[in-house]
Parts: structure tokens; sequence; C-alpha cells
């Protein structure tokens, strides 16, 4: 007798529903009737056009339209300093298109004799969009057409994000919405490339997720040829392969990863030495950038008479306090009693390096929105950090417009306040940093491995019992009393 499949709405997954699973959500939900009844089955029964991913793409689309109208002022009058501060509508696409010859046809890394502050892949990026742009010199119309070019593409990157996120959430697909309309994202996504990185490393997560460490690696070595950030997951994946024993799901990403960075960077490398070597070395001499801790301390230091911080000292520091801080997260994920996930030790390697490194750009934060949605999917915690993101991402623009103007005091923000800014920032940061810890270390209180979920984003971790744990005052998770949650919370 011939098998028969079953049909195609017993073979869906019912999704989890953020009207009932978020209590702040579900009192939002008041003003139109109430959080989603119980007898609904989303997931299970077609919504018809209107899918989960359909609507993530809309809210993405939405928001990235909002970001480009609060960049209205600049598009109007132009990218000019103080304006463009005060306003705050700044964006280093024009100020690299008229500054690093870019309107010039000049391509980075390419051209003899040019120097670019960023890493291979993303100075391509740069210069590709460049030539996309008709005309010639350095005009207003082709500065506005630069930024305009790139902030759509930023747009589209912005919506591979959302879905990557989406369905590495699996039953929990509601959650990348905080991806989509992220306020970090709708105020600083279109300040640099960054956003390239994420969604690389968006994909690459996605892969590992669905068991291709190969294909995943290959994500993350063209996200780290972006931005250095990226290569930060390989320690969670190291972490869990050792806690696992799967070694070969580290040895295939990193060698993969490792295959796709030299792949970009090694022509650059041997064609132009010293035009490759710039970034680095840059970054290496730089002094503290602004919205650093060390930058703030300085900043108070030079108010109070002390001796400021040197590039020197800042390097060793920050290298220091951010291996500690790796230790200590590695302490944790071995000894805690069971096996932390992906997407959580992800987020707190990543912003661990945002809180230890010596510069802090205002667009940093569109590094940590996605592992967020994926590490701790509440939505209170969320609008709270992305309130004081907010508010540092004005105050250093004020600050700046003060620095560049020269106005009187009275007519600016004074450095304290710009201070207190980045201060609430960290905090903030912090903050989430401390409950995603609580989440590994009493299981229990994960939202996201209710239901019998595991790992969405683990891959070859997900489902995979402990080889290896260092028993610190914890039992393991078998032999915890786990609470029961209802069906539909």
């Amino acid at each position: 007798m011939q098998e028969t499949k079953p049909p195609e709405h017993r073979r869906r997954v019912r999704l989890v529903i953020p009207s009932r699973s978020d209590h702040l959500l579900r009192n939002f939900t008041e003003l139109v009737g109430g959080p989603l009844g119980r007898r609904s089955a989303p997931g299970i029964v077609s919504p018809g056009f209107f899918t989960v991913e359909r609507v993530l793409i809309l809210l993405t689309v939405l928001a990235a339209v909002t970001g480009i109208v609060l960049k209205s002022y600049c598009r109007v009058n132009g990218w000019e300093t103080p304006g463009q501060f005060y306003a705050t509508c700044y964006s280093d696409f024009p100020e690299l298109f008229k500054n690093r010859g870019l309107g010039d046809g000049a391509f980075p890394f390419i051209t003899p004799g040019t120097f670019f502050e960023y890493p291979v892949l993303m100075g391509w990026i740069a210069g590709v969009t460049a030539l996309l742009v008709p005309g010639e010199g350095v005009s207003a119309a082709r500065i506005l057409a630069y930024f305009d070019l790139n902030a759509a593409l930023i747009a589209a990157v912005w919506v591979v994000t959302v879905l990557a996120t989406a369905r590495m959430a699996r039953r929990r697909m509601w959650d990348a919405a905080m991806v989509a309309v992220a306020p970090g994202i709708i105020l600083a996504g279109a300040i640099n490339w960054d956003m390239w990185a994420v969604g690389l490393l968006a994909v690459g997560m996605y892969c590992f997720s669905r068991n291709k460490p190969l294909l995943a690696g290959i994500f993350i070595g063209l996200g780290t040829a972006t931005k250095l950030y990226p290569v930060l997951i390989l320690g969670a994946v190291l972490l869990l392969a050792l806690r696992t024993g799967k070694i070969r799901a580290i040895l295939v990403t990193a060698g993969a990863a490792a295959a796709a960075w030299l792949a970009v960077n090694l022509p650059v490398a041997v064609s132009n030495t010293e035009g490759w070597k710039y970034f680095y070395q840059f970054t290496q001499d730089r002094p503290a950038g602004y919205s650093s801790p060390w930058f703030a301390y300085n900043l108070v230091a030079g108010r109070l008479g002390w001796a400021p911080l040197q590039p020197e000292f800042i390097n060793g520091a920050a290298l220091n306090l951010f291996v500690l801080a790796c230790v200590l997260i590695g302490v944790l994920a071995l000894t805690a009693p069971r096996r932390p996930r992906m997407a959580q030790l992800a987020f707190l390697i990543v912003a661990a390096f945002i809180l230890t490194n010596k510069v802090y750009s205002p667009q940093f934060v569109i590094w940590l929105i996605p592992l967020l949605a994926l590490a701790r999917p509440r939505w209170r915690d969320f609008l709270v950090w992305q309130t004081f993101e907010a508010l540092h991402w004005a105050a250093v623009w004020m600050y700046l417009g003060q620095v560049t103007s020269g106005g009187v005091a009275q007519h600016n923000i004074d450095m304290p306040y710009y201070v207190l800014a980045v201060v609430f920032h960290m905090m903030a940061t912090g903050y989430l940093m401390v409950r995603v810890a609580w989440d590994i270390w009493e299981p229990r209180d994960d939202v996201v491995r209710r239901h019998g979920t595991d790992d969405p984003q683990g891959g070859p971790f997900d489902g995979a019992p402990d080889k290896f744990r260092v028993d610190l005052l914890r039992p393991s998770a078998s032999v915890l009393p786990w609470r029961k949650v209802p069906a539909d919370a």
C-alpha cells in the first residue's frame, strides 16, 4: 500500500505569538482588541497573503523609509559641519565620497596612493557604489545620489537580515520584528556600511543553524572582511564544540571563515601592502574614539586636570579587559547546568567587545540587535535598551556640534551630559549582558527554551548531549526541577 503524505497543515509548526508570550505586548494589544485568542493556530492555519515574513518585510521597509526621512535636513541642505551634527543626520557616505577620492573615481585598495580606514570588503562596497553614481566630480547632486544609493542597498541588506533572523528563530519568527523596527537601526543604519557585516553574519548564522558549517564559515569570513566583529562568533562555536565534543563544527566553520577572509585580503595584501596595512595601523595608533569609556575618561580627566590615557595604554587595557570578559563567558558556558544557546554566547562576546573597545561609533549598536532578538527576545528589556541608545545617539551629535561649531556654551550640550549618555549606554548594555548570563545560569527562565525547544541557532549542537562540563556548585540540568509552562505562554 502506498504511503500518503500528511496534509500541508499537519506539517506546519505552531508559531509563538508575541501578544500571548510577552506581557508588555499583551498590554499594548488592548487598544486593538486584546491578545490573539487561544483557539487560533498561527503557523498551522494559512494566514493568506500576509505571512509572517511578508509582514516583517513591510515593517522593515517602513522603518527604512523612516530612517531616510530623518536625514531630510542633510538631503536638502547638504552634509556640512556643524549643521549635520545639530540636525542629527550625519553619515560617513558623503564625507568619504568627498574626502577619500571616491567622487573622483578612486577605488579603495585598487587605485595607487589611496588609503581607506576600513577593511577590504567594505572598501570595495564603497568603491563599487561610487562607480554606480552617474556623472563626474564631487557635486552636491552626486553626493546625494551616493547617499541614496547606499541607503537603498542597506535597506535591502536590512530585509535580508530580518528574514535570516526570523528563519533562525523557527517557532519564534515574530522575534525578528525587533530587528525590523529597531530604533537603533532606524537612527544609525545609514551612518556607515556596518549593516553589510551584520547581514553577512546573519546569513552565516542561518547557514550554521541549518547544519551547513562550511557555508556558514564562508559568510562569517566575508563578514569579517567587511567589519572585524563577525569573527567573534567563532568563540561561541568553540565553546559549544568543547561542551558537546563536536569539534568538527568549529574546525570546518573556522577553516572556511579563514579561507574566505584570505581570498578577499591576500590579493590586496600582496598587490598593495601599504594600503592594506593602513586600516590596521590606523586602528592601532588612533587615540580613544568618541563614546568609548576611554574617551569619556579622558574628557573627565581633561576637565579635572588629570593625566589622559595614551593610545599604547588603552590598546593593552582594552585587550586585557576583553580577554578577561571572554574567560568569564567561557567559564559560564562550561559550568552552566544546561548547554548555553549559540545566540546567547554570541551576544555576550560581541557586547563585551563593544564595552571594552577603544572606539564606539553610534552605528555599533546595530551589531547587537539581531543577536539580542535571538538571545533574549523580551520587548521590555529591548525597548529600555534602545531608549538609552537613542539618547546616546542624540548626545554624541550634540557634543560633536559643540566641538565643531565653536559656539557659546549655552547653545551646546556640555561635556558632562555627553559623558552621562555614554555611561547610560554602557549600563544598559551591561544590564542586558547580566540578564542573558542569568538565563544561561538559570535555564528555566529562558523563554526560547520553552515548549521543548533546545537551540534553534545551534545547528550541529541542537539537542546534542554534554560531553564536557565543569560541575561548579550547580547540578546538571537533567536533575533540576523544571517549571511547567502553559502551552500558549
